[in-house]
């Protein structure tokens, strides 16, 4: 076709690429014509300014997504099962591209996603605000992260996705050694959604600092509200980080300018340094708005104020300004000397304490309450019997000496995966579950999420936990052939884990699809009510007497095709640069710069 994009960038080498793509196509096929009762309300969602319908958008792309990171999952499971004294059904290429894209979609476009749509729909609720402070940037963000994901799933059929781990560590994400597309891909989608997730803080906080209601304080907001601005005041500072040092390899990759080469006169220790001063940061960026739905749900649940509201506000704060002096600890290894690894090992558990001090108000406010029976008390008790583990593991990762035999171990993907999976994604499924009511005018069952809790409690346990021994023994993570049959036996156990997961996934969609529809009543509204502790200090904000105004208050928000426009050009501007189509990045620069304009004089 246009120079390197031909015949011979379709991956018909990989069966299993080639079925997963006719499935896809004929599922399309199939239920587009059951699409058009739905084509207006479609197009209604797709050009809304409306912060609810955008929030909902955000979470439908985040559950699809879920579904192929975790096929992602199952299919490494899968190979690592089969691969003992055996090469395994997938090829190396493949195998290395699943292990790659399953990162990069879990954290980017799964976990952000529904973050972003949760402070969507509930944080203008919460200050009593009609709208986020910048509609029009906020439609705009979504479809960034849109064709973000359009982009990292097209590298599936045209070309290949990078092969060289989720934070594409140089000098093998290097030209050098990375010669093909898959970086340039793994580049420009995390560009693109590094961009939206910007855009939405800024608007996230000029919503929490602008758009209050009045006499609404600040130690009079909601833990909920707290944790999402401190989480955006953390993307504000650290997203344009990773902007900057994937565009700095970007440069390294097209343009010769060496960096990062460091038989060139770069420095590769550079790259890793900037990469994880947006990483760490990043885990709490994820994890402080979970902690504020976790104190939401139980002060819901418990029918009493939280406990020491003033600490739980000042250990979020803590959490915030201590996230960016840990970061050296995801690199031990590296030779700084002892001075520097003793001054992080110190940060790291230093940081803890915060935690912990949130993890004592919560079990305090539990603690002589009268609870309601809820089923979202079990999500609470999942999360922190798996979050305090994954944070015991980390205490013994953060001492340099034993985070030398663990590092690149399986016990380190064990770490990770208890924190992010029972910290973050629990919590955002408590969250969902929590206000769902408010979302979708509908109400899940109760007997079936307590089963789905239980199974997501169990899979996760029977999943991870095998992989702190297998690390304990030595095996290394992204190992695709081994020789050991006690590993073999271990990973086994892990499958069948994930297969539970599985189950549990089915479980909460079919939950999620087949819910009950509610009357609209004021106890249904109760989840939204800020905080007891506003309305024993005689606060004037009246958010109960006034809350019905507030949500059939007849606004109607403007709709513009100019946003999705914007997205659309800058999709094929990227897809054009990765695939040096010259001609039509052009077009596409000069095209997007009108629009930009015309977008900004509506």
């Amino acid at each position: 076709m246009i120079n390197k994009l031909n015949l011979h960038s379709i991956q018909i080498k990989e069966p299993i690429l080639i079925f997963l793509i006719f499935l896809i196509f004929l599922i399309f096929l199939i239920f587009l014509p059951f699409l058009k009762p739905f084509y207006k309300k479609i197009k209604n969602y797709s050009l809304s300014f409306d912060h609810k319908k955008i929030g909902k958008l955000y979470l439908l792309i985040s559950f699809l997504m879920l579904i192929r990171g975790f096929v992602d999952a199952i299919m490494m499971r899968t190979q690592q099962i089969l691969s003992f004294k055996h090469e395994g059904y997938l090829t190396l290429n493949h195998y290395s591209q699943i292990f790659t894209a399953h990162g990069v979609i879990m954290i980017f476009f799964v976990a952000m996603p529904i973050m972003t749509g949760l402070m969507n729909i509930i944080i203008p609720l919460q200050i009593g605000s009609i709208d986020v402070a910048f509609p029009s940037l906020n439609l705009l963000s979504f479809w960034l992260t849109f064709f973000s994901i359009i982009l990292i799933n097209i590298s599936l059929l045209f070309g290949e996705f990078a092969k060289v781990g989720w934070l594409a560590y140089p000098p093998l994400s290097e030209k050098t050694f990375s010669p093909w597309v898959g970086v340039d891909y793994w580049i420009w989608s995390l560009q693109l959604a590094g961009t939206s997730t910007l855009i939405s803080s800024i608007n996230f906080i000029t919503t929490i600092l602008k758009c209050r209601k009045k006499n609404l304080i600040f130690f009079k907001l909601p833990i909920f509200i707290w944790t999402c601005l401190c989480s955006n005041i953390l993307i504000l500072i650290s997203f344009p980080i990773l902007n900057i040092v994937i565009f700095l390899l970007f440069l390294d990759r097209n343009l010769n300018f060496h960096f990062f080469t460091s038989f060139y006169g770069g420095q590769q220790m550079l790259y890793i340094n900037l990469i994880w001063a947006w990483g760490h940061p990043e885990v709490y960026i994820l994890i402080l708005p979970s902690f504020g739905i976790f104190s939401e749900i139980l002060y819901n649940i418990c029918e009493k104020t939280t406990f020491s509201y003033y600490s739980l506000v000042y250990a979020t704060i803590s959490i915030t300004l201590l996230s960016f002096l840990v970061w050296l600890h995801h690199f031990f290894t590296m030779g700084s000397g002892y001075s520097t690894n003793i001054f992080f090992s110190i940060t790291t558990m230093f940081i803890a304490i915060p935690t912990g001090v949130k993890i004592y108000n919560w079990l305090f406010t539990i603690l002589f309450s009268k609870k309601k029976q809820s089923s979202l008390i079990l999500w609470f008790i999942s999360f922190i019997i798996i979050f305090s583990i994954g944070g015991f593991s980390g205490i013994i990762l953060s001492i340099p000496s034993l985070d030398i035999i663990f590092h690149n171990s399986m016990f380190l993907i064990a770490h990770f995966h208890s924190v992010i999976i029972g910290g973050v994604l629990f919590g955002y499924f408590a969250g969902i579950q929590y206000w769902f009511p408010i979302i979708f005018n509908k109400k899940f069952s109760e007997y079936l999420s307590f089963l789905n809790i239980i199974l997501w409690f169990i899979g996760v346990i029977v999943t991870f936990f095998p992989f702190y021994l297998l690390g304990y023994y030595g095996m290394n993570r992204r190992t695709i052939i081994y020789y050991n049959f006690f590993w073999s036996k271990l990973l086994f156990v892990s499958f069948i884990g994930s297969i539970i997961i599985l189950f549990s996934i089915i479980l909460q969609f079919f939950n999620l699809f087949f819910s009950n529809n509610i009357n609209l009543s004021i106890t249904n509204y109760e989840q939204l009510f800020l905080n007891n502790f506003i309305f024993k200090q005689n606060n004037d904000f009246l958010y109960k007497k006034y809350f019905y105004k507030n949500i059939f208050y007849k606004h109607y928000h403007k709709k513009s095709f100019f946003p999705f426009l914007i997205s659309l050009i800058t999709f094929i501007f990227v897809f054009s640069i990765i695939w040096c189509i010259n001609i039509m990045s052009l077009i596409s620069m000069f095209s997007l710069i009108i629009n930009i304009n015309l977008f900004l004089y509506e």
